[in-house]
């Protein structure tokens, strides 16, 4: 399942939106579920996780 950037980016900006402005309710959580699962087909998922499992061993490595 293939999504365009654009429609990866208007979800994006629509998600930041609603966070700013803390108005999160249940219809925004959905849109922002969707988001995250047009990113997890995105060829931006590699990066996003390699950078987080990164970040989670780096925050491992200092906390020990």
């Amino acid at each position: 399942m293939a999504f365009s950037v654009s429609a990866l980016f208007l979800f994006g900006v629509i998600v930041v939106i609603f966070i700013r402005n803390k108005q999160l309710k249940t219809s925004h959580a959905i849109i922002a579920a969707l988001f995250g699962f047009m990113v997890s087909q995105s060829t931006a998922a590699k990066p996003i996780q390699d950078f987080l499992n990164q970040l989670a061993q780096t925050i491992s490595s200092v906390a020990s």
